[in-house]
């Protein structure tokens, strides 16, 4: 998958205009917070927000912004995953996931050593990739992908925990953000 069709699934699971009384994030349409779209120059009613003005925020802001095209280049399907976990609970979060999964399937830093939890895409974290990949052979991806998303599962339960409101949106999470 190319980042357009990732940003046409992305639009299409988020849907149109959404206004949850119990969503922090207030009017949204695409997906795109009111918030986002006005820090992004859009001035007009959330509820007419064009697909293409959120597909340009998307590309900008959870694709190439935080370097998740970098890890593309390497590890697709991680990459995917990580922007639609940035989408849902932004890119630095997406990004510790990454992290904290590398750190603990380095066989105590001797296959590279440990990143800093900094929520950065950065020439250490690319590194630390590139070798577990390497060193860990086909599968390895898949393994990966598993141990972020069993981080995004227990940060989501974490969620609704803490603020009972969130469980309206639990099922969802689970159901449409996870495998």
């Amino acid at each position: 998958m190319d980042i357009d069709d990732l940003i046409d699934g992305a639009i299409d699971r988020e849907g149109g205009f959404v206004d949850h009384p119990a969503d922090r994030g207030g009017a949204t349409n695409w997906g795109i917070t009111q918030a986002v779209a006005r820090a992004n120059g859009y001035a007009g009613a959330m509820r007419a927000l064009p697909r293409a003005t959120a597909a340009a925020i998307y590309r900008r802001l959870y694709w190439l912004k935080p370097g998740f095209d970098a890890v593309a280049q390497r590890a697709p399907t991680i990459a995917a995953e990580l922007f639609d976990t940035g989408i849902n609970m932004g890119p630095a979060v997406a990004t510790g996931f990454l992290q904290r999964a590398l750190n603990a399937l380095n066989r105590g830093a001797t296959d590279y050593p440990d990143i800093v939890l900094d929520g950065v895409v950065g020439p250490r974290l690319l590194t630390a990739l590139d070798a577990f990949l390497a060193r860990r052979g086909p599968g390895a991806e898949g393994v990966l992908l598993k141990a972020i998303e069993a981080l995004q599962g227990e940060r989501y339960l974490a969620l609704a925990e803490r603020r009972p409101a969130n469980e309206a949106f639990l099922y969802g999470w689970l159901t449409n953000r996870i495998g």
